[in-house]
């Protein structure tokens, strides 16, 4: 396997931010399993090592803060220095929900600063090390919130939607470079950025997924979506059931699928 994804004589490399846990270690854990040089990026050190401690060959990893430029800088300029690499995973989030109207500035200010701005800057400054490498992909960890707003996710949904347009810009616009962008829309994930309490609640963000009636996705499901969107031609990457669900809604059923929000339900 290894030889299958050598290009040149030099190993593949992918460089995930969250990679801490969730679908940041799912992807790790499959990237690696298949060759792939690993880097991650977390703000928790001990989930940094953690997931690292999975991988055959471990990772570089750098514990740091995606909101800051500066580490954004050095950590891309110290992890190409071994050969460069063809893939950031633009990854890492977090979640916030509830009514708009409850959350605070400083919440609101988090969730743009964490979910949006930085994947800018990610995007941003990554561009000359990517451009670097034939067949290189800036990959978004977008939502199923992207696809559509729901009521108690307005913040999070506008972050995601602008994901979604970020990527479809530069998709565009690095074309003529000779890199992929592509964002992955899951529906429900398990993973600790459900744990979020709801702005005006006690209920944490899986919680509401659970009284709601709607299911999970694997995160292996996702880490393999992210596989196929690095190898393959579609921009857009919606993963699980709800995401499918709301796809079609939102193109097929645009006024139905607004009368059920509005209605609650």
């Amino acid at each position: 396997m290894r030889q299958a994804i050598r290009e040149r004589g030099r190993m593949r490399a992918i460089l995930i931010t969250g990679g801490g846990s969730g679908i940041g270690r799912a992807t790790a854990q499959l990237f690696a399993a298949r060759g792939w040089r690993i880097g991650l990026a977390d703000i928790d050190a001990d989930r940094l090592a953690a997931t690292a401690a999975l991988l055959p060959a471990g990772a570089a990893i750098y514990a740091m803060d995606v909101c800051d430029r500066n580490a954004w800088a050095a950590m891309l300029e110290d992890f190409a220095r071994d050969g460069g690499f063809d893939v950031l995973f633009n990854n890492a989030g977090i979640a916030a929900g509830g009514p708009l109207a409850a959350m605070t500035g400083a919440a609101i200010d988090r969730v743009i600063a964490i979910n949006l701005t930085a994947m800018i800057d990610g995007a941003r400054l990554a561009y000359p090390y990517l451009k670097a490498r034939s067949g290189s992909c800036l990959l978004n960890t977008a939502s199923a919130a992207g696809i559509y707003g729901s009521p108690g996710l307005a913040t999070y949904a506008a972050t995601k939607c602008a994901v979604r347009g970020l990527t479809e810009a530069l998709d565009a616009e690095w074309a003529p470079d000779g890199i992929k962008v592509r964002a992955l829309m899951p529906g429900f994930i398990d993973t600790p950025l459900l744990d979020a309490t709801l702005a005006g609640s006690n209920r944490s963000a899986r919680d509401g997924v659970v009284a709601a009636g709607l299911e999970f996705t694997a995160v292996e499901r996702v880490a393999e979506a992210a596989w196929a969107a690095v190898h393959g031609d579609r921009l857009l990457w919606p993963i699980g059931p709800t995401a499918r669900r709301l796809a079609f809604a939102a193109r097929w059923l645009p006024g139905r699928l607004r009368a059920k929000l509005r209605a609650g339900r």
